[in-house]
């Protein structure tokens, strides 16, 4: 029976990583878009990543202080609610300010569950089981944004099109909401004054916090880089037609969620600093490869490997930030979500970039040129395992 109870009340917790995986439809989107809308250019197109990412530089830390206040459960529920009129929107009006509308109510409700789920499950999970919890949470998100492509080119058919994704999204999120609010999880009371603006900020006076959290903004900003730009790579190489093209996402997430499986099994044996170098290094010859490369299956097959080397780095430099102040551990959570802003960063200047050189090939040089900054990372995390 307590094993039942305890499914119970999993479950329905585990089903809001598959809606935190709805934000990365982001990428696939702007070429639907930018199909949509004659002479739309990139530079214009690559602005629906900063209205979804942008929020989570803004909204992170206050979330924090409204999770304290509502509880975790309400703020997970809240950001169910905001999914679904996020997907109502381009039903309701479709031009490009709609759009714009429905991406930032993404990301609104995205900030707000990335925060507040992984504590939510604190309270679901015994702790011996927490660390495996989460990482199946994460390989659900995996599931959830591999799927987005595919589902995206399977109903451009219907009489909504492409966007028939939206009501889809809409119901799903609903039912998590349902699903969600059904379930009754006991919550410890936090204090108010353990998030606050400025004493989570305070945290950057610390060198490695700080390279960490520029790591995470690099990670996200290239995460989301990729998947607006790699469609676009396989139509502009490959001539390959939209729906075609978008499936390239597909490869990216199913890589990264190989990756991830391996990964959790591979650093049970290995240290966190040599996994990920060799994680770095592995993504840099994807990017590089996708550089000089131009047949379809060999574009492929170097994205397969980006994945594969990406997949897990997040995780590991939210895991060492952890460790480097593990009685803050609830201000480093908010402050590196602040992080995913990085999502909103990067893929303007990646469209201003190509609208500039007329090639989607000059954005995976940028990005090729901003992951460098990883590789200076490497040093940064051993020099931090040296004094742990």
């Amino acid at each position: 029976m307590n094993k039942e109870i305890s499914l119970r009340k999993i479950l329905p917790v585990m089903f809001g990583f598959f809606i935190m995986g709805f934000v990365d439809i982001v990428g696939v989107s702007t070429s639907y878009v930018k199909n949509d809308f004659a002479g739309m250019n990139d530079t214009m197109v690559n602005l629906i990543s900063l209205s979804c990412f942008l929020w989570f530089f803004l909204l992170s830390i206050p979330t924090g202080m409204l999770m304290n206040r509502i509880g975790r459960k309400k703020t997970v529920l809240l950001s169910f609610a905001l999914h679904v009129a996020a997907m109502i929107v381009p039903l309701i009006a479709y031009d490009f300010t709609a759009v714009l509308i429905a991406f930032a109510l993404i990301g609104i409700g995205n900030t707000l569950l990335q925060v507040s789920l992984n504590p939510l499950v604190t309270n679901v999970i015994a702790g011996d089981k927490l660390t495996g919890t989460l990482t199946l949470g994460q390989f659900v998100k995996a599931v959830s944004s591999f799927l987005g492509p595919i589902i995206a080119a399977a109903v451009t058919g219907s009489f909504l099109g492409w966007k028939m994704i939206f009501p889809i999204y809409a119901a799903i999120s609903l039912l998590a909401l349902v699903w969600l609010w059904l379930t009754p999880i006991a919550e410890q009371k936090v204090a108010s004054a353990d998030i606050s603006i400025g004493h989570t900020f305070s945290l950057l006076k610390d060198k490695y916090i700080v390279a960490f959290f520029i790591g995470i903004l690099v990670l996200v900003g290239v995460d989301v880089g990729m998947g607006i730009t790699f469609p676009k790579l396989l139509m502009e190489r490959c001539n390959l037609p939209l729906t075609d093209a978008g499936m390239g996402n597909s490869v990216y997430f199913l890589a990264r969620t190989v990756g991830a499986f391996l990964g959790g099994i591979l650093l049970m044996k290995l240290p966190e600093r040599k996994f990920f170098t060799a994680s770095v290094f592995v993504a840099l010859t994807g990017l590089v490869g996708m550089i000089f490369l131009h047949g379809l299956w060999a574009i492929l097959a170097c994205v397969a490997i980006f994945g594969v080397g990406y997949a897990n780095l997040f995780s590991i430099i939210f895991s060492i930030s952890m460790q480097r102040v593990p009685e803050r551990a609830n201000e480093v959570s908010a402050l590196l979500i602040v992080g995913v802003a990085g999502g909103a960063v990067i893929p303007p200047v990646l469209g201003v970039i190509t609208d500039a050189f007329g090639s989607q090939g000059a954005a995976i040089i940028a990005l090729s040129i901003v992951w460098l900054y990883l590789v200076f990372l490497i040093g940064a995390i051993n020099a931090h395992s040296k004094k742990a």
